[in-house]
């Protein structure tokens, strides 16, 4: 199974409970799964945080290798994306948003590639806004938090000897 991060995973482990500074196992679980072909993220997302020109910035810089480019197969089911996203009860607003952010590719390298979406997004029953599960749930793509992953992935962020 392979999982491709949205964007909140990483912000919202700088920010919260895998800062860069004190939870150095999960940036490392990541790249770990990214060698073995396992997590990645899209280039998008990679844009989205590189925009930040924070501490993530510079290790998602560094980090490239994790975030995919779009290729032939993306290119070929996006239609098949933005017809679900306007064939639905959105507002035409919260269409276009859909179509020109990363969700859009990110939920669409999901379909092609058969991975797992992982976000802290929830479906919400909104004509406002089109969440990642929704999209998800509507293509019949599989969508989990990050902690789901982390437990089916059985990761293990074992407390070491103090520095």
């Amino acid at each position: 199974m392979a999982y491709l991060l949205d964007a909140n995973v990483f912000i919202q482990a700088k920010n919260l409970h895998y800062g860069l500074d004190f939870c150095p196992a999960f940036w490392d679980w990541i790249l770990a799964g990214n060698a073995a072909g396992q997590v990645y993220s899209i280039e998008k997302v990679g844009d989205e945080i590189a925009a930040g020109a924070d501490e993530l910035s510079a290790w998602a810089a560094v980090n490239r290798t994790l975030f995919l480019a779009p290729d032939a197969a993306i290119l070929g089911v996006l239609g098949t994306v933005a017809t679900w996203a306007t064939s639905q009860a959105y507002e035409p607003a919260a269409v276009n948003t859909f179509l020109q952010v990363a969700d859009y590719f990110l939920v669409a390298h999901a379909l092609a590639h058969k991975h797992v979406v992982v976000t802290h997004e929830v479906a919400a029953a909104s004509t406002r806004k089109i969440k990642i599960p929704n999209a998800c749930i509507g293509l019949g793509v599989k969508v989990m938090t990050p902690y789901e992953m982390l437990r089916v992935e059985r990761a293990r962020f074992v407390l070491g000897a103090a520095a």
